[in-house]
């Protein structure tokens, strides 16, 4: 059969942009995009975005998956904390809250405060990078997500609306926590920015608002209903507290 009479697809548009389509199916790729110039836009719209996301995170994409995300984890019993190199990474984090949220019970433990924001800042800076596969399930399928992830971790899981704030949700994957499974969702603004969502069961009831920041990226704790959450994104702290403040009004309102 000639090649040329086969359809381009979208995978394989997306594997031309990271330069992992056959040798052989270049030449009808690149025929098709010049013939339809919409596609092509689009194309350039994702390599813009994928030489944006290297630019930012090439210093740790290629760093070994740590430790704490192995899936393995979910078959393990809860493990005991280790924090001294977490509180080297975790810098100038204060406690606080912003307008309009209200402190419940005692301020955080440091020990939850601090394994939190590492697995998920692990997780973020790990993700973010992906252009293909970023998540497991697409945000196309958003009920279909948050049924599943709900059944995998025990809690209602619930993907907010962010756009609002400028973000479309990507879609989401389960990860390990640090006491069983943990939801990670990812958002996108049209820019290539990207925020997530890590969520996990704590032995912390409620807690009020932290913030951590690493070198590129900042991050909001908080527990409810004995469930933690980190909103990891822009080291812009105002930005950040924007768009984790709207995760924590939807989440109150849905009872989640």
């Amino acid at each position: 059969m000639n090649d040329r009479n086969i359809p381009v697809t979208e995978d394989e548009l997306h594997a031309y942009v990271d330069g992992e389509l056959p040798a052989e199916r270049r030449a009808d790729v690149e025929a098709f995009l010049a013939a339809h110039p919409e596609d092509a836009e689009r194309v350039q719209s994702w390599r813009t975005m994928a030489e944006m996301l290297h630019a930012r995170y090439d210093s740790v994409a290629h760093e070994p998956v740590p430790a704490r995300l192995e899936l393995e984890r979910l078959e393990r019993r809860p493990r005991q904390w280790l924090y001294g190199a977490a509180a080297a990474v975790l810098v100038a984090f204060v406690a606080g809250g912003t307008a309009g949220w209200v402190a419940h019970g005692a301020a955080s433990a440091p020990s939850t405060f601090r394994s939190f924001t590492a697995d998920a800042l692990d997780a973020h800076r790990l993700y973010v990078v992906e252009v293909r596969h970023p998540v497991e399930v697409g945000g196309n399928e958003r009920d279909h997500l948050q049924a599943w992830l709900t059944r995998r971790c025990g809690w209602t899981v619930f993907a907010p609306n962010l756009e609002a704030s400028g973000l479309k949700l990507v879609g989401g994957r389960l990860l390990p926590g640090p006491n069983g499974p943990a939801s990670f969702l990812m958002y996108e603004s049209v820019s290539g920015e990207r925020y997530t969502i890590y969520s996990a069961k704590t032995e912390n009831g409620a807690t009020q608002m932290r913030y951590a920041k690493t070198d590129k990226d900042g991050a909001l704790f908080w527990a409810e209903r004995g469930v933690g959450y980190v909103v990891s994104g822009s080291s812009d702290r105002e930005r950040l507290t924007k768009v984790a403040q709207a995760v924590y009004d939807q989440a109150e309102k849905n009872g989640t």
